[in-house]
């Protein structure tokens, strides 16, 4: 595996890169980084070169000022894209998970020859069921607890929101190799920027329909076997719904790509490759 970094317009992305064959672009949900795809990406790796970001202003994508902001889905989009054409003149796969599967509807809309095909698993676009304004509610509750009781108290809140099943649990770290740990930490200072800058903004994302439709043969919405029942299955079955598709399940809840990696990948490979 080898490191790198690209300078985007405001920032520095750090990326990791390995494996051989076709590009692979893995997009991590919000608070994210590369190495949360590492134990699928070993096994990824064996069909396909590859790539995984720290999305800007996390872990070691670093913002040119220093200082948190506000995250937008179309300027990491167009991150997406900038790393895309600097790995590769043709177009590549992409599989984005929870908030990275925001990104790749959006990288898909408005740069399809860049997508070869897109997995977008779990992308929480609370605002386009036909109850938004309830969940709406509850991201402006959990932002509020944030200011007022601290990034403990909100993820509590917003664990039960999205139904308690929707996430697998987070491992011990004392018990974890030292590259893993080391991933927990990030996670762990990048949890509260991203109920700050990114939650409310994130969840109010609306697919450009009509484009995503055009190209529609290169797209797959995933959800959780286990996230049956639970919020961050809902707005794939919406969306599959307007543009003329099925959901196809994948393996584990909504944190699959990290609890059930093998099998998670085993099943983006046999949905990949025949494309």
């Amino acid at each position: 595996m080898r490191s790198e970094t690209l300078s985007v317009p405001g920032a520095t992305l750090y990326y990791e890169v390995r494996g051989a064959g076709p590009l692979l672009l893995l997009i991590p949900g919000g608070g994210g980084d590369a190495g949360v795809f590492d134990d699928m990406a070993d096994v990824l790796a064996q069909n396909f070169t590859v790539a995984a970001l720290d999305p800007r202003g996390y872990s070691r994508s670093a913002l040119d000022g220093g200082t948190p902001a506000t995250q937008h889905v179309a300027v990491q989009s167009d991150d997406a894209y900038r790393l895309l054409a600097h790995l590769s003149d043709g177009p590549a796969f992409v599989c984005g998970t929870s908030s990275g599967a925001i990104v790749g509807l959006d990288l898909l809309a408005h740069h399809p020859d860049r997508v070869r095909s897109l997995v977008a698993h779990e992308p929480p676009c609370f605002a386009v069921l036909p109850d938004a304004a309830v969940h709406r509610a509850m991201v402006d509750e959990v932002y509020t607890i944030f200011q007022q009781e601290g990034a403990a108290a909100a993820g509590a809140r917003f664990l039960a929101g999205i139904g308690p099943a929707a996430m697998k649990p987070a491992p011990e770290v004392s018990q974890l190799p030292p590259r893993a740990a080391e991933m927990w930490v990030r996670l762990a200072a990048n949890g509260p920027l991203m109920i700050e800058h990114e939650l409310r903004e994130f969840t109010s994302y609306v697919p450009d329909y009509a484009a995503v439709a055009r190209v529609r043969d290169r797209l797959v919405l995933a959800v959780g076997q286990q996230t049956r029942g639970c919020l961050p299955y809902r707005p794939a079955v919406e969306i599959a719904s307007r543009v003329g598709l099925e959901v196809v399940e994948f393996p584990g809840a909504h944190n699959g790509i990290r609890t059930d990696a093998d099998e998670f990948a085993q099943q983006l490979i046999r949905i990949l490759s025949p494309r």
